[in-house]
């Protein structure tokens, strides 16, 4: 049986129905048996990507290349020439360079679908009654998912259940505009053709709907409930109407596959997954495109582009030399086809692609997941990080540290940031104040143990924590079980499933053994904490009828729980629970009842500004200890609340954190907080992670928004920490330190950071907590949510740079010389000193490999401290373009000397050749060895520190051994046996370049240092991982 579900016809359907269809009950989901079975009909949630071309298609579109053509075309003229042994090797060269080159692209395709699989997309939903966690390609028709903000939509989706729910379907409508979403049953008015919708519920309760508590409208919601359904007039609806819905802007009550939450929460059943899904048929009409060259492969193919023209000009002027000279033209043009090969770097964006490739895996290993390939370039030019606190700096395992209750109690938990200050492990303290005319004047200071204020305590044998039993405090009772009621998260096997902060709430109540209290109230609606708002509050009514609604009949009407930031709480309050002069004896007696939730509190006192200025008194210390403070409180009326205390959670910053941060500051990268907490709070934790210094200067978010832009551009300049800021403040703050030339890294890991994300010239998004909308808006996306990747990612993306730039200059020297020896010797009427395939084999094994391997070199910390670079650099720069000069200048005038000393007899021989061309072989092992360092030597940078470089030489060496030694590869090459003593001098003589460049350094950059222990056997480790002894010799 097919269970999918036309989304139309779901969308006119009530829930009873869409459940008998797909045979679901809501509350317990699918079970494991179930699932399998659909998933045999249904197939996976997920899309074909079309067949791919075959191994071998692919394999032939590489003698599309101009320089496989070129060699082709030097085959072909050795042929016509006579030459078949030449234009067998040529061929078998072009075989090759052509199965090299193929192996590299299947590589980086596996790589690149390695990558992939590293970032599945995960979902929330219900299996065998419980809520799990799996990938979103193992849903099927019939799965109850749940979506909060944030999250891509799994599957299309008949909604269950939604509270203040948008969703932006810009993907499917291109419409920018969020859409709200609704559980409701849309029904067709039948006199009309006008779509209405109709809630598939009986109304209970209604109150003001908007995203603010005040808000006085009329508009209203219903409290859903799958018990009722509509008539069967309202539910039936023929294919004309199922026509008029031809928008998916029209099905209110349906959450499209693909689509993102943008705020709310919701449940909903999967009614169509992956080519079944309303996104599946775009899927379809979907075509590939290439994607975009990055900015340094543009540069790179620019640079290729000039030198090809100068290397064909001087090709063009040695064969137009060698023909006044009367030489044949065959042969002419055989040898400029082969030296253009060697000469012209068509391999230049190869290796660049690869080296970046490479640069993404090793990122990978390192947490750092590259969606992007220019965020590796840009990554070495980052000047400033601008870092979101939560889950990046911190660790994101909020705990309740402190409790402060309206009388002014403290309780004090273990894991307090002070708890080294009282006298016991748990304490409360009261700290009263002047309450001028209510119930008393005079004011207290009280420190009692637990001991004596509770009824009972016990301490608790595993985490010798103290647990507080129901009936020792109400005080701190109400608060936890407010914080329980405004929640939204669930604890189940010990797992979190919800916000780290709503999840300390709950720990809180399993500590101190309070029940969650959320069973007992039916919720009628939720206003969800945001940026702009900073506080969250639902509204609830009581479960059921109870003696005590006599009593008390204000448990008969809705109340409005609150928790959020203490300002705007206070705001809302008009009355607060207790005193400080009340903490000793309340002149209220406390009243029970059979149900602990229904503790009757003393009538509320009314707030007086001393007491407003003493509570955000108590929060300014909680904050000044890097505590998050939020304020509790209830009441019937959402403008006139009642206090009753504020709460301090601990998010403890990372392990080396601190350190990352003056690192950076040392390489020259600049890291400045963006947080939502007060200023206290962030002075305080800025102060543990060696960001913020007394004295440096802080911005709020208000004072963003007063600033001009000028004014802004240069108070940025000075600023650490940004504190109380939304995310349009974090947008306003990257354009300005983007105004002033710098180039800036953003972290975020919620929706509200995706516009920042994208602002910033790096976007860095969170793995772990991050949402979807966020992973996708980023460059950068790290899985382990930790600060210190980042600076890894920075380490690395300096290196890549640093190496690719080495390799150019490799490869230039290489085709530098090349050129300039073989045009030397025509102008001066002699023999050309290496033969065709001489030049095809140094081109092929003797420059590529050494090239590559220079691309995988290790971080250099000479390299990592260096300032940023700018990121309107060019590659060939003028200190880079004098080490080629230099280096191809003693490369041809070593290997001339070699030629003109050989060929004394006016007669070029094998063994002329021969010398000649192992000479230049051996100058260009030396060359790139140099060339692993532009500044460092590498007596101190280590031989064995990239073991890829040296089995590339390695294997260069052996080749070169097979041509001079092999007797089918002397034919081939024609070379003959070289001698021992040849071989030692041509090897003094070629280490001139290595050693005349090592002499540079030393003068240059006083570089030429040994380590104390023996750099043969130095570490691979990485560059921040070890720091230079200071004990050199």
């Amino acid at each position: 049986m097919d269970y999918h579900l036309c989304t139309r016809k779901a969308a006119v359907q009530n829930l009873t129905e869409i459940a008998q269809f797909l045979q679901v009950d809501f509350s317990l989901g699918l079970n494991n048996a179930e699932v399998e079975k659909r998933r045999l009909t249904s197939g996976r949630n997920s899309f074909d990507h079309g067949s791919r071309e075959s191994l071998f298609t692919k394999y032939l579109e590489q003698f599309k290349e101009p320089m496989i053509l070129l060699l082709l075309m030097s085959a072909s003229v050795s042929f016509v020439m006579g030459q078949y042994d030449d234009t067998v090797s040529i061929t078998a060269a072009v075989c090759i360079v052509v199965t090299v080159a193929f192996i590299q692209n299947y590589r980086s395709e596996k790589a690149l679908d390695a990558l992939k699989r590293l970032m599945p997309p995960k979902c929330h939903c219900i299996r065998n009654g419980q809520l799990s966690t799996f990938l979103a390609s193992e849903l099927v028709p019939g799965d109850v998912v749940f979506l909060s903000m944030g999250d891509r939509v799994p599957a299309d989706l008949r909604l269950i259940e939604a509270v203040d729910l948008r969703v932006d379907e810009s993907s499917l409508t291109g419409e920018t505009e969020a859409v709200s979403k609704t559980a409701d049953v849309l029904v067709f008015s039948s006199s009309s053709s006008s779509l209405s919708s109709s809630p598939s519920s009986v109304p209970s309760e209604t109150l003001p709907h908007n995203h603010s508590p005040n808000d006085t409208s009329p508009t209203s919601i219903r409290i859903p409930s799958n018990d009722t359904q509509t008539t069967s007039s309202d539910s039936v609806c023929d294919s004309a109407a199922l026509d008029r819905l031809r928008g998916c802007h029209d099905l209110t009550n349906i959450a499209f596959m693909g689509t993102l939450v943008c705020c709310g929460t919701a449940k909903g059943v999967v009614i169509a997954t992956g080519e079944h899904s309303e996104f599946g048929e775009v899927f379809r009409l979907m075509q590939s495109e290439e994607a975009p060259r990055t900015p340094l492969q543009k540069s790179m193919d620019r640079l290729g582009k000039h030198l090809s023209v100068i290397s064909l000009l001087i090709i063009g002027f040695i064969v137009l030399v060698g023909l006044i000279q009367g030489r044949h033209v065959l042969e002419l043009l055989n040898i400029g086809v082969s030296l253009a090969v060697a000469a012209i770097p068509e391999g230049l964006p190869i290796v660049v692609t690869v080296t970046l490739a490479i640069g993404q895996m090793r990122m990978a290993s390192r947490n750092a997941i590259v969606r992007k390939l220019p965020a590796v370039e840009t990554l070495g030019c980052v000047n400033v990080i601008c870092a979101d606190k939560t889950g990046t700096m911190t660790k994101n395992e909020m705990t309740v540290s402190q409790l402060i209750s309206s009388s002014l109690e403290r309780l004090i938990l273990s894991n307090s940031p002070d708890e080294a200050s009282v006298p016991s492990l748990t304490s409360i303290r009261s700290s009263g104040i002047q309450a001028s005319g209510v119930h008393g004047s005079e004011s207290s200071t009280h420190l009692y143990d637990v001991r004596s204020v509770c009824e009972h305590v016990r301490a608790h044998s595993t985490n010798d924590l103290f647990t507080v039993p129901i009936s020792c405090s109400p005080a701190f009772q109400r608060i936890v079980e407010i914080g329980c009621i405004c929640n939204n998260a669930v604890l189940q096997d010990g797992k979190l499933h919800g916000q780290p902060t709503e999840g300390a709430l709950l720990r809180l109540a399993l500590q101190l053994r309070i029940a969650d209290t959320r069973q007992l109230y039916s919720r009628v609606h939720e206003w969800s904490f945001s940026s702009e708002t900073k506080m969250m509050m639902v509204s609830c009514l009581r479960n059921g009828q109870t003696p005590l609604d006599v009593l008390l009949p204000e448990y008969a009407a809705p109340t409005y729980f609150a928790k959020g930031a203490v300002d705007r709480i206070l705001q809302r309050c008009a009355y607060v629970q207790s005193l400080p002069t009340q903490t000793a004896t309340s002149p209220h007696p406390l009243r029970f009842s059979e149900s602990p939730d229904c503790l009757h509190q003393p009538p509320p006192y009314p707030m007086t500004a001393d007491y407003r200025t003493a509570i955000l008194t108590e929060a300014a210390t909680l904050g000044s200890l890097g505590l998050r403070v939020l304020a509790f409180a209830d009441g019937s009326d959402p403008d006139q609340l009642t206090f009753h205390g504020l709460v301090g959670l601990l998010d403890p910053p990372r392990p080396g954190v601190d350190l990352c941060v003056r690192t950076l500051h040392e390489s020259g990268v600049r890291v400045v907080m963006i947080t939502g907490d007060a200023l206290e709070t962030a002075r305080a934790i800025g102060s543990r992670l060696s960001l913020y210094r007394p004295g440096d200067y802080c911005l709020s978010g208000e004072e963003v928004d007063q600033l001009s832009v000028a004014a802004l551009r240069t108070r940025v300049h000075n600023c650490t920490i940004f504190y109380r800021s939304g995310p349009r403040h974090k947008c306003k703050i990257v354009k300005a330190l983007q105004n002033c030339g710098l180039v800036v890294a953003m972290t975020g890991d919620g929706v509200n950071d995706a516009v920042a994300l994208k602002s910033s010239d790096i976007g860095v998004a969170m793995g772990d907590s991050g949402t979807d909308v966020c992973r996708e808006a980023s460059d950068i996306v790290l899985l382990d949510d930790n600060f210190a990747t980042i600076l890894a990612a920075i380490e690395e993306g300096k290196s890549i740079f640093h190496n690719i730039r080495n390799f150019v200059g490799f490869q230039l020297s290489t085709s530098i010389a090349a050129l300039t020896l073989i045009a030397l010797c025509t102008l001066l009427s002699l023999p050309t000193p290496l033969n065709a395939m001489q030049i095809l084999f140094i081109n092929i094994l003797m420059d590529g490999p050494p090239a590559q391997s220079l691309g995988v070199e290790s971080p250099d910390e000479l390299v990592i401290k260096q300032p940023p670079r700018r990121a309107q650099d060019p590659i060939l720069d003028r200190r880079l373009m004098t080490n080629v000069l230099v280096a191809a200048s003693i490369i041809v005038g070593g290997t001339f000397w070699i030629f003109w000393l050989e060929m004394a007899d006016n007669h070029v021989t094998p063994r002329d050749t021969t010398m000649t061309f192992t000479c230049f072989v051996l100058f260009d092992m030396f060359n790139a060895l140099s060339f692993r360092s532009q500044k460092k030597s590498i007596f101190s940078l280590g031989f064995t520190t990239n073991r890829m470089f040296l089995i590339a030489v390695a294997l260069s060496l052996f080749g070169q051994l097979l041509v001079i030694y092999l007797p089918p590869l002397q034919k081939v090459f024609q070379t003959e046996s070289l001698s021992f003593i040849d071989l030692i001098l041509l090897v003094c003589l070629s280490s001139s370049v290595f050693f005349i460049s090592e002499l540079r350094k030393l003068t240059c950059f006083h570089s030429w240092r040994l380590p104390k222990s023996c750099f043969f056997f130095r570490s691979r480790t990485g560059a921040r991982y070890f720091k230079l002894d200071d004990n050199m010799v």
